[in-house]
């Protein structure tokens, strides 16, 4: 018998299993790939002084980071790829290099650097998730690694200020975004009627922002201009999660 295994991970809101990309991305390439995961959300009982999810366990076995958990899950036979060509796996990778380079930056800037989101939106909201006192600590830690993660990819020159540096992420994530749309074109998935890794993480970056009702929503109305985007993560939601835009632990 498989060793049980265990993710510890942020919960959901607005109709999603998680808010938390990397979190959304493990969690939906295990329900691509059929392994059977107990999921924990964080709660108010969460003792860890980290941000370091989403974590898998299994035995004495301890990952974190969505790549090295989704290469766990693929040794274990839980493997969402197996029909892919070598080319598609090639595309894969570059694809999911596009996304970190192109969109993540935006994504975090989203959630934890514009002021207006963080304070009414994000920080609450992952506050009330973790137990006191942690709750006046971590977010305010995962805001300030989010603002170093952008400035230390493009902050440099010729992007010195700040406003320089918003205004050049946000250009490359609607470029993203309409490169995903123009590949996705009316397939269902990436590579046809079964979701990858891939899809995986393309869900994983797009789902909070297609879903999380932020006061500042400049790159989630360029998102709704692209409906079959918007259509692929209604349809895995539907599909493997089952879950409406009603369902899921809102902000108080």
């Amino acid at each position: 018998m498989a060793a049980p295994m265990e993710l510890s991970c942020w919960g959901g809101g607005w109709g999603l299993p998680s808010v938390h990309p990397e979190s959304l991305t493990v969690m939906a390439y295990a329900k691509f790939s059929g392994a059977p995961l107990t999921v924990n959300t964080i709660n108010n009982s969460w003792r860890a002084r980290k941000g370091d999810v989403p974590v898998l366990i299994s035995e004495d076995i301890v990952i974190s980071q969505p790549a090295k958990i989704l290469n766990f899950l693929r040794k274990q036979k839980y493997n969402a790829d197996y029909e892919l060509s070598a080319k598609q796996g090639a595309d894969t990778l570059a694809y999911i290099a596009l996304l970190e380079e192109k969109l993540l930056p935006s994504l975090l800037h989203t959630f934890w650097v514009d002021a207006e989101n963080y304070c009414s939106v994000t920080k609450p909201w992952f506050a009330s998730s973790i137990t006191f006192p942690l709750s006046l600590y971590l977010p305010g830690k995962m805001s300030r690694e989010a603002l170093n993660r952008i400035l230390l990819t493009r902050g440099g020159p010729p992007l010195y200020t700040l406003t320089e540096v918003e205004a050049q992420i946000y250009r490359d994530a609607k470029e993203c975004l309409n490169l995903l749309s123009k590949r996705l074109g009316t397939s269902q998935f990436f590579f046809g009627d079964t979701p990858t890794t891939l899809d995986a993480f393309v869900f994983g970056f797009l789902a909070p922002i297609y879903k999380v009702c932020f006061p500042r929503v400049h790159l989630q109305e360029h998102l709704k201009q692209l409906p079959n985007l918007c259509r692929f993560c209604d349809d895995i939601l539907t599909c493997y999660f089952r879950l409406t835009a009603s369902d899921g632990r809102q902000p108080s």
